[in-house]
Order: structure tokens, then C-alpha cells, then sequence
């Protein structure tokens, strides 16, 4: 059987969500061994642009801050371990 091409996802959201299922199914060890290694090409095509799409948000944020990420204060206080007055 002829391997048809697949799209390129449309968002991160539907690269991981199909991820996800390819993965489970493999996890199952039903598959033939010509459809596990098709899933598993699948699989690593959808981690390449699941990668790719976080290392371009990461990118946008620094960007976004300036170069400066900055510690993550969940009430706001300094994280500067409690030597403020």
C-alpha cells in the first residue's frame, strides 16, 4: 500500500494532539511492522515542527522582553530570596 503524503499540521495544538494519538497507538503494539514504522516517521516529522514551533514562540518572547528573561513571581513579590525589608 502506497504511503500518501500528509500536511503539514495547521497548528502546534493539532501537531501534538496527533502526536499523542500516534503514540498511544504504537504504546498498544497492534500495529503491523510496516504501519509502526510508517507511524514512527509520522511521529518524528510532528516532533520536528512541534520543536521548531516552540523554539520560534520561545524566540517571539524574548523578543517580546527585551533579550531579558525574567524570574517568575507567581504574587508579584521580588525573587530575590526574602532579603527584602
Amino acid at each position: 500500500m502506497p504511503e500518501e503524503p500528509r500536511a503539514t499540521p495547521k497548528t502546534f495544538e493539532a501537531a501534538l494532539a496527533e502526536l499523542e494519538t500516534i503514540v498511544a497507538t504504537m504504546e498498544g503494539g497492534q500495529l503491523p511492522l510496516a504501519d509502526a514504522l510508517a507511524a514512527y516517521k509520522r511521529g518524528a516529522e510532528l516532533l520536528q515542527y512541534c520543536q521548531a514551533a516552540l523554539k520560534d514562540a520561545q524566540q517571539q518572547v524574548q523578543v517580546l522582553e527585551k533579550g531579558v528573561l525574567k524570574a517568575f513571581t507567581p504574587d508579584g513579590a521580588a525573587a530575590d530570596n526574602g532579603n527584602e525589608p
